[in-house]
C-alpha cells in the first residue's frame, strides 16, 4: 500500500458515444466524463480504474461537489491516500442520465445503450489517454446496482465491485412504490399527462413527483415496449392497478438476486477480486434486506465476499466510500 500523499487533479473528457448517437428520448450523445487523476502520472505504470456510478438522478459530476459539511469525492481520495488507505488511481465519474431520471446502467430500447456507453465508449476513451489497469465499478442506489448488473455481464472487463444501498430485490424494493403510482398516473390522466405535470411543475424532487417518475424511469429500462406510446410497458393495470404478471416478470428477471439463477452469472462474481455490498439498516426502500438476501444466495453458492450493515438510511451516506474505496483499491492493483 502506498504511503505517499497523492494528490488528485479532475479532468474532463467531452466524449461523443456512438451507443447514445440516436437515442429514443433525443438525450444528449456527446457528454463529459468527469475524470480524478493523481497529479504525478506515470504513463509507463498501469493505474487501477474506478468506474463511480451515480444514483437515480444523479450525474458523475455530482459526486464531486462538497460542502461545509461534506467533503467531496476528490477530498476524500486525498484523506484516503494521506492516511495510506489507497494509492494513485483513476476514478471515472459518468454521466448517464435520461429524460426520466436515470438508465440504471442498462441498454434499453426505451432509453438507449448506456451499458454500451460505458464499455464501448467511456472505457477506450481512457485507454487513450491513460494507462489504464485493472478496472473495477462501484455506486450508490441505482449506481449500486448498475455496478452489481456490470460486474455480472462483464468479467472479462471487470475486476471488482462495491454496492452500496443498492436496488436488490425488486419485491420490496419498487413493489410497495405501485399503488401510490397508479393514483398519481391516474390523477394527471396517464403517463402523457403526467410527464407534462412533472415538467411544469417547480419543484420536482417532491416526493409525490420523483416517486413516480423513478417507477416510470424504471419500466424504460426493465420493460421497454415498442408498441407502447412511450416506449415502455407499465408492470400495472393502470385502470385497476393490479400488477401485470408478465411485465413484473420481465422485472424481476433483472433483479440481482434473480440473476444468480444464471450460472454466467455466478461464475462472474466468483471471477472477482472483491465483491462488496453493504446497506443502512434503516433503508426507506428496505435494500437492507434484499442485501441480505443477496448476500445470502452469494454465501449459498460459495461466492467470497463482503457483506457490512450500518445505523443509516439510504440517503446521505457518501461517508461510507471510506470503507469501499481501500477495499476496491487493494483488489485492484
Amino acid at each position: 500500500m502506498a504511503t505517499t500523499p497523492v494528490r488528485f487533479e479532475l479532468n474532463t473528457l467531452s466524449v461523443p458515444s456512438r451507443a447514445l448517437a440516436g437515442n429514443p428520448l433525443g438525450d444528449p450523445a456527446t457528454r463529459d466524463l468527469p475524470i480524478l487523476v493523481p497529479a504525478v502520472l506515470d504513463r509507463d505504470t498501469p493505474l487501477p480504474v474506478l468506474f463511480l456510478l451515480a444514483g437515480y438522478t444523479g450525474t458523475g459530476a455530482m459526486l464531486l461537489a462538497d460542502d461545509r459539511w461534506q467533503e467531496g469525492l476528490r477530498q476524500r481520495l486525498e484523506r484516503l491516500a494521506a492516511a495510506g488507505k489507497i494509492g494513485p488511481m483513476i476514478v471515472a465519474l459518468p454521466d448517464c442520465f435520461t429524460r426520466y431520471g436515470g438508465s440504471q446502467y442498462r441498454n434499453s430500447l426505451a432509453t438507449g445503450r448506456y451499458e454500451d456507453y460505458l464499455w464501448q465508449d467511456l472505457l477506450p476513451s481512457l485507454k487513450q489517454r491513460f494507462p489504464v489497469g485493472r478496472v473495477g465499478v462501484a455506486g450508490k442506489s441505482s449506481g449500486g446496482y448498475g455496478a452489481l448488473v456490470q460486474a455480472m455481464r462483464h468479467p472479462e472487463l471487470i475486476s471488482a465491485v462495491a454496492s452500496h444501498s443498492g436496488d436488490l430485490y425488486f419485491d420490496y424494493g419498487y413493489l410497495l412504490s405501485f399503488p401510490k403510482v397508479v393514483r398519481a398516473l391516474r390523477k394527471h390522466g396517464g403517463v402523457a399527462g403526467f410527464l407534462a405535470h412533472f415538467d411544469a411543475a417547480p419543484k420536482k424532487y417532491a416526493d409525490d413527483l420523483i416517486e413516480t417518475m423513478e417507477i416510470l424511469a424504471m419500466a424504460a429500462c426493465y420493460s421497454p415496449d415498442a408498441s407502447s406510446p412511450h416506449g415502455f410497458a407499465l408492470p400495472f393495470d393502470l385502470e385497476t392497478g393490479e400488477v401485470d404478471p408478465s411485465v413484473w416478470a420481465r422485472w424481476l428477471a433483472l433483479d440481482p438476486v434473480r440473476m444468480l439463477d444464471d450460472p454466467k452469472h455466478v461464475e462472474a462474481l466468483r471471477a472477482m477480486r472483491l465483491v462488496h455490498v453493504e446497506c443502512g439498516t434503516r433503508d426507506e426502500y428496505y435494500l437492507d434486506l434484499g442485501a441480505r438476501i443477496f448476500t445470502a444466495r452469494l454465501r449459498t453458492l460459495g461466492i467470497a465476499h463482503h457483506h457490512e450493515e450500518f445505523d443509516d438510511s439510504h440517503m446521505s451516506i457518501n461517508y461510507r466510500y471510506d470503507v469501499s474505496l481501500p477495499l476496491l483499491y487493494a483488489a485492484l492493483v
